[in-house]
């Protein structure tokens, strides 16, 4: 459902739907979006969202067989940018791996274990 591919407001661009979250009586649906882009970009879209949201409600009754047309609501989910953040952290505060203790062999190299020895009863 490329809905939003149809929308004209040039401040909604880069727009990805992550979820969305549906009351039980399907009045209500939280749509929980990310922006690429600084702070200034992402607020520019999501108000042109916020500002589509009766356009966008009514393209939905047109398209599911429900009693109500859930009434949208545009959420920014800051998911992407925080793991981002939290992994900038994790590489300030942990150590390096020395270079001599690769798990993986260097390319080319053969990862397969040594032969077992042989045993007696194999000769």
């Amino acid at each position: 459902m490329a809905v939003l591919a149809e929308l004209n407001d040039p401040r909604i661009r880069d727009v990805t739907v992550t979820f969305v979250e549906v009351s039980p009586d399907l009045r209500h649906a939280k749509v929980h979006v990310s922006v690429m882009g600084d702070e200034k970009r992402q607020r520019l879209s999501l108000e042109g969202l916020r500002s589509a949201a009766g356009f966008l409600q009514s393209k939905l009754g047109k398209r599911i067989e429900a009693r109500y047309t859930p009434r949208i609501e545009f959420l920014l989910d800051q998911g992407v940018k925080k793991s981002l953040e939290v992994a900038r952290i994790l590489k300030e505060v942990l150590p390096e791996p020395p270079a001599d203790t690769n798990v993986c062999p260097p390319a080319g190299e053969d990862a397969s274990p040594p032969p077992a020895p042989e045993s007696a009863d194999d000769r």
